[in-house]
C-alpha cells in the first residue's frame, strides 16, 4: 500500500512475519549499538545500584583471568545458538546454507572457511555458522565451528558473553592458529577475510570484496597445513543499501577516520522500516544463500616465505572466482551482468 509517496506494509501481515521483522530489526540494533549499550548498563550498575561490587569483580575477571579466552577457542553455548529468535531472523530473509556437489570434510582435519562478502552485518555467515538454525550440523556433523570477529566485541561487558555463546573468537593470527592447530582435527575457523571495511562497498547487486592485500590468513593456514575453503554469500549485499559515499568524498574520509579510530566501519545503512518499505534500519527481505566451496589443499610450511604466501594467495583467489562464476547463475538474477570485483 502506497500513501503520501511511502510504501507501507499491509495491516493484515501475519504475526509470524511481524516477529521475523522484529528479529531482523533487533539484530541490527544489537550489532550496531549492543557493545555501547552494555557499557552504559555497566556504568549504571556500578554507580547507581547495590550490585556495584559484583560488576567490578566481573570487569576485573574480564581483564585478567578471561582476557585470553577469545584467542584460545572461545566458549560456545548451544543454548545461545539455539535461541528461537535466530530462527525468526533466518526466516525473515530467508538465509540458507548450501555446499557444492561432492564436497565433504575429513573429520580428522581442521579447515579455514574464508567467507565473502562481509556486507553490512555478515547475515549469511552469522545464520549459517553462528546459530543452530543454518544447517551446519546437517552438512558438517563432525566439526566444531569458531567464528572470527572483531576484538572490540570481547571488551564490552555482557555483550561479549553473547558473542562467545555464538562461537565467537578474536580475528587474530594467534586465534586462527589456535583453532587450526588442534591435533585431533574437527575444527573449522570461520573468517571474514575482507573484514568490516567491505561494508563500505555494500550495495545491492554489487559484489566488491577486499582480498588482494589480505594475506595473513594464508600464512596462518600454511603453518598448520589446513585446507582453505572459499565461501560465498549470494544476496548478502542486497539486504542493505547505504548513503552515497564515493571514495575521496568527505563522507568516506570521515568514515575511514572513524574506522581507524574505533576499529568498526561506520557505514550508514539504508534498509526499510518496521511498518514501511522506503527507508529505515531494518534489513530488506532478500534471500541470502551461503555456499561452501571445495577445500583447497595447501602444504604445511612452518615459516613460509613471502613468495610461497603469494603463490597460495593467487591460487585461492582463483578458487574463489571459480566458485562465484560457477554458482552465480543459481542464486542471482541477471547473473550474466553481475561481476565479482576484487580490490
Amino acid at each position: 500500500m502506497e500513501l503520501f509517496g511511502i510504501h507501507w506494509a499491509p495491516l493484515n501481515v501475519p504475526l509470524q512475519r511481524r516477529l521475523q521483522t522484529l528479529a531482523a530489526g533487533c539484530w541490527f540494533v544489537i550489532m550496531a549499538f549492543g557493545g555501547f549499550m552494555m557499557w552504559i548498563l555497566t556504568a549504571y550498575l556500578i554507580f547507581f545500584t547495590s550490585y556495584w561490587w559484583l560488576t567490578l569483580i566481573y570487569i576485573l575477571w574480564i581483564k585478567t583471568l578471561d582476557k585470553d579466552t577469545c584467542e584460545e577457542g572461545g566458549r560456545k553455548s548451544e543454548w545461545v545458538r539455539s535461541w528461537t529468535w535466530w530462527r525468526y531472523f533466518r526466516d525473515y530473509f530467508p538465509v540458507k546454507l548450501e555446499r557444492v556437489s561432492f564436497m565433504d570434510l575429513d573429520p580428522k582435519r581442521n579447515y579455514l572457511f574464508c567467507c565473502f562478502p562481509h556486507g553490512m552485518l555478515c547475515t549469511g555467515p552469522f545464520v549459517a555458522f553462528g546459530t543452530n538454525y543454518g544447517g551446519f550440523k546437517e552438512f558438517f556433523p563432525n566439526h566444531k565451528r569458531m567464528i572470527m570477529t572483531l576484538g572490540q566485541h570481547f571488551d564490552a561487558p555482557f555483550f561479549r558473553e553473547m558473542v562467545f555463546g555464538l562461537g565467537g573468537c578474536k580475528a587474530s593470527a594467534k586465534s586462527i592458529e589456535h583453532v587450526l592447530d588442534e591435533p585431533h582435527g574437527g575444527n573449522i575457523g570461520i573468517l571474514m577475510v575482507g573484514g568490516a571495511t567491505e561494508a563500505f562497498y555494500c550495495r545491492p547487486g554489487q559484489y566488491k570484496i577486499i582480498l588482494n592485500k589480505r594475506k595473513g590468513f594464508i600464512k596462518c593456514a600454511l603453518k598448520s597445513g589446513s585446507p582453505l575453503v572459499p565461501v560465498f554469500s549470494f544476496g548478502e549485499t542486497d539486504v542493505f543499501d547505504q548513503v552515497d559515499n564515493p571514495e575521496g568524498s568527505w563522507v568516506r574520509s570521515l568514515q575511514e577516520w572513524l574506522k581507524n579510530y574505533i576499529g568498526i566501519a561506520p557505514a550508514i545503512p539504508v534498509g526499510r522500516g518496521f511498518f514501511q518499505y522506503n527507508f529505515g534500519l531494518v534489513p530488506r527481505r532478500r534471500p541470502v544463500t551461503t555456499v561452501v566451496g571445495r577445500p583447497m589443499e595447501i602444504p604445511k610450511i612452518q615459516n613460509p616465505t613471502p613468495e610461497q604466501v603469494d603463490e597460495i594467495h593467487a591460487k585461492f583467489k582463483q578458487c574463489l572466482i571459480d566458485l562465484f562464476e560457477e554458482q552465480k547463475r543459481t542464486y542471482l538474477k541477471d547473473a550474466e551482468n553481475v561481476k565479482l570485483e576484487i580490490l
